[in-house]
């Protein structure tokens, strides 16, 4: 039994952090769902900049929209719900048969939106609308200014995935959004199960560290993290607010670990999978990583459901000088930054091929 099938019968999902048409006309996220056990997809406006600047299997829907006056930002959503409408398509037979648990496919708003709440909520309802697939998580960000749109969406019935989160207060702040929009929902009599994930990023906390720490905690940082964050979801499914919640039917919000991809060319190729292995909870891996964990027969341990020895690990960091709150802050700044960066080059990039298709 190869690694993704064992971290299958676990009780983790494995999904995958990538789409391209390619992978979708090809067969290969179908040969991925079949033989790795892949039982879902991620995507963020990084993943669709690399899709469409290197490949030509998107020119023929842009010239279309071109012809039909569409550019920029409309015509990439076009592009985007097309690809994921396709991917939800192919995993609706397991969002089906886990009675909505698994099978999700996540597209983000425009990340232009990070700190504008209102804007985000619109545009989460237009593009849920649009997609008319009922196992399409909308990525909303867990800014604090995102945390209203959260709610409110939870609320409006849109399944949410909250990314950037990075810390356990983090995380913490966005399942109290997740859970006033069910208790909202069930004070008003309407059905308390609406899909959502947490989105907490790993590898970026030891990219940030490294070289700055000793030797003995390199590459532990984003693992202790992540061990402190799973204590805490732990801690909340005994709560008898959740419990309350769930006897009415909703469904706990389930932890997924994103950025799960090594960095450190030194490190195990599947250093954030075999230690995060875990039930109830999600890992979205590039597509690299997933191919390295096939080769892989076996995990390593479960993660302890305290937090194991995360707190004497993160003691450690704050002695070699690490304020792990003031990182978190800039990790999740960094990376909204850093996607609105990858959405402006993926508006070049539209601009660029829908000027270059119209003159041919």
């Amino acid at each position: 039994m190869n690694a993704t099938r064992a971290l299958h019968d676990l009780g983790q999902s494995l999904w995958l952090d990538n789409i391209t048409r390619d992978l979708l006309d090809n067969g290969t996220l179908n040969r991925y769902i079949d033989e790795f056990s892949v039982t879902g997809l991620t995507s963020n406006p990084t993943i669709f900049d690399h899709a469409i600047k290197n490949s030509s299997a998107y020119d023929a829907a842009i010239r279309a929209g071109v012809a039909k006056g569409k550019s920029g930002e409309e015509l990439f959503f076009d592009l985007a719900i097309e690809d994921i409408t396709r991917a939800a398509d192919l995993f609706r037979p397991i969002w089906e048969r886990t009675e909505r648990v698994d099978g999700w496919v996540s597209l983000e708003v425009s990340p232009l939106l990070a700190y504008d709440p209102k804007s985000t909520l619109t545009v989460a309802k237009e593009l849920f609308g649009r997609a008319q697939r009922p196992n399409l998580l909308i990525k909303i960000p867990g800014t604090k200014e995102g945390l209203p749109a959260i709610e409110e969406a939870i609320f409006a019935g849109i399944p949410v995935n909250v990314t950037l989160l990075f810390s356990r207060e983090h995380y913490l702040a966005a399942v109290d959004a997740y859970i006033r929009g069910i208790e909202r929902r069930i004070d008003a009599g309407l059905n308390p199960y609406v899909g959502s994930v947490g989105s907490v990023f790993i590898s970026r906390w030891d990219a940030a560290v490294a070289g700055k720490v000793p030797e003995s905690l390199k590459n532990r940082l984003g693992i202790a993290m992540a061990e402190r964050i799973y204590a805490a979801a732990r801690g909340l499914l005994a709560s008898p607010r959740r419990q309350r919640a769930y006897n009415f039917g909703a469904r706990p919000q389930r932890l997924l670990w994103a950025s799960t991809g090594t960095k450190d060319p030194q490190a195990s190729d599947v250093l954030y999978v075999t230690t995060l292995a875990a039930p109830l909870t999600v890992n979205t891996m590039p597509e690299k990583t997933l191919n390295a964990l096939a080769n892989h027969t076996e995990l390593g341990r479960i993660m302890a459901t305290d937090g194991g020895d995360c707190e004497s690990v993160l003691e450690e960091f704050a002695k070699a000088g690490v304020d792990v709150d003031a990182l978190a802050a800039r990790l999740q700044d960094e990376a909204a930054k850093s996607f609105v960066a990858s959405w402006n080059s993926l508006m070049t990039v539209i601009g660029s091929k829908s000027a270059a298709l119209q003159t041919a």
